[in-house]
């Protein structure tokens, strides 16, 4: 049967009970497998860790934000450099579909039996923090109509703007079940993100609400920001812990890699080789290196590598974006050990950095109360420990000090989310990197991202969004079509400014 399986929402994760781990599962569309909630989360959550860190739709947006370039070392890509793709390229649609699927059996498990309720939020949840990765990439997609095969096999496009507003309502609805939930069955080391901590859970479903408000702030901040209020005791993610997992990640490429995601893609493999066509392939981009030797920034050494043509290990380059005569790699910077730490290390979700900023922001905004200064140094310093930076918490006030970097608690809001949104940007280098696209097509921060150089790009501007898949001109046809023809450079996300 020729039909999208992310279209008619079939899937579900594959999983035998001989699997001994999370890291060898096997998704079979055609012949899905029954399951548990327990087998159905650590999978799904191991999943959604695999996507926001290793998607190549999520690498051409850190090209175009300024942050990563292609090698010299290889043929130039037309298709990133020239911004001249089709719907065949960078597309993160599928995986984020089938996930959500996943989380919506989550959803089904606990609307069956309420002992399950936990589980149900959890799917609850995630579903959000996969659908505004879909709405941020896309726009309009199909959300009222998903996971509703076989009663519909060909779901209508939503607006935007709708799905960010019952994405707020869901996230209430999800901590409202957590509270009134108390005796359900416990997800323990099934929820291999928290470890079945439902506070954890909350402040993690808070602090996605509090993103979907700040993406809205153009438009006043939306359904979201109205209920801020309501849930304002439970918390936010902050320096205390941070939505990462870790199902066991280990040094081997048995099953396609059992490493950390991040690692297991721009890293090495258990011989110690460097990865082909990623590893030494995503270079620092000039901008963003010339950015932190600008702001005397350390995480400079920990994003970033020494070139190796140096051997003094003191000399970081980055490539301009389209350059035609690009250095090879010995005399260009590949990313840094302060995201490449080990085979084994935590997959970041949610880092602490992120939501601190987003907190930040909110205080200056007026959306939240609090300390907008001491919430911007305490998210600088997140980073900074994210890294691994030396002496972490005096190398991170010594640098907010500096005049440069400094919150500016006197200055207008503009300069104030200039100077959040900026240092965010940094932050969210590598493991968060979509973030730093759809900050930058939310504010402009920071200011100067150039265009790729290259002559025949296409445009006048960097790319608003990438286009809806093939696969749905191809099985969604009809639905797909009451978008219009969708120009990368004019056809924004409803929340852009």
């Amino acid at each position: 049967m020729k039909k999208n399986i992310i279209t008619i929402a079939l899937l579900t994760l594959g999983l035998t009970a001989c699997k001994k781990d999370f890291l060898s599962l096997e998704t079979n569309p055609n012949a899905p497998s029954s399951t548990t909630p327990q087998f159905t989360l650590a999978g799904a959550l191991k999943v959604a860790a695999d996507i926001s860190n290793t998607s190549s739709q999520y690498n051409a947006y850190a090209t175009w934000a300024g942050q990563w370039a292609p090698s010299g070392n290889y043929v130039p890509s037309v298709q990133l450099q020239q911004y001249n793709f089709d719907n065949t390229f960078y597309q993160t649609w599928t995986p984020l579909y089938q996930n959500a699927t996943n989380f919506n059996n989550l959803v089904k498990f606990g609307l069956a039996d309420a002992s399950f309720a936990k589980f149900q939020a959890i799917g609850m949840i995630m579903k959000v923090y996969d659908f505004q990765q879909l709405v941020d990439s896309y726009n309009n997609v199909p959300y009222t109509d998903a996971f509703q095969a076989p009663s519909v096999l060909f779901p209508k496009y939503d607006n935007g703007s709708d799905i960010y507003n019952d994405l707020a309502s869901k996230l209430d609805d999800a901590i409202k079940l957590i509270n009134s939930s108390s005796s359900a069955v416990d997800p323990g080391s099934s929820d291999i993100m928290f470890k079945g901590d439902m506070t954890k859970w909350k402040k993690f479903a808070n602090t996605l609400k509090l993103r979907l408000a700040i993406r809205l702030s153009n438009l006043g901040g939306g359904a979201a920001k109205s209920t801020l209020a309501t849930t304002a005791s439970e918390g936010y993610i902050d320096d205390t812990f941070q939505a990462t997992l870790n199902p066991g990640y280990t040094n081997s490429d048995a099953f396609g890699g059992q490493e950390s995601p991040f690692w297991r893609v721009y890293g090495f493999d258990q011989n110690g080789n460097p990865i082909g066509g990623s590893n030494d392939y995503w270079r620092a981009n000039a901008f963003e290196v010339n950015l932190l030797k600008s702001l005397n920034d350390p995480r400079l050494t920990k994003v970033y590598a020494p070139v190796t043509a140096d051997a003094s290990g003191s000399t970081y380059t980055g490539i301009v974006f389209g350059s035609s005569t690009a250095s090879p790699n010995p005399n260009t910077s590949g990313i840094g050990t302060g995201l490449l730490k080990s085979p084994t290390m935590d997959a970041v979700v949610f880092s602490s950095a992120q939501s601190l900023f987003l907190q930040a922001e909110a205080v200056a905004r007026g959306y939240i109360s609090g300390n907008a200064t001491s919430l911007y140094n305490r998210a600088i310093t997140a980073s900074f420990n994210n890294l691994n930076v030396a002496n972490a918490s005096t190398a991170a006030a010594n640098y907010y000090a500096q005049q440069s970097v400094a919150y500016p608690a006197g200055g207008s809001l503009e300069t104030q989310v200039n100077a959040i949104i900026t240092q965010k940007y940094i932050a969210v280098t590598g493991y968060e990197r979509s973030e730093a696209f759809f900050e930058f097509k939310r504010t402009g921060y920071p200011t100067g991202v150039p265009r790729s150089v290259d002559l025949k790009a296409a445009g006048t501007t960097i790319p608003n969004r990438v286009y809806y898949p093939a696969s749905e001109y191809s099985n969604n046809a009809n639905n797909v079509a009451t978008q219009g023809t969708i120009n990368i450079f004019s056809s924004k996300i409803f929340w852009a400014k």
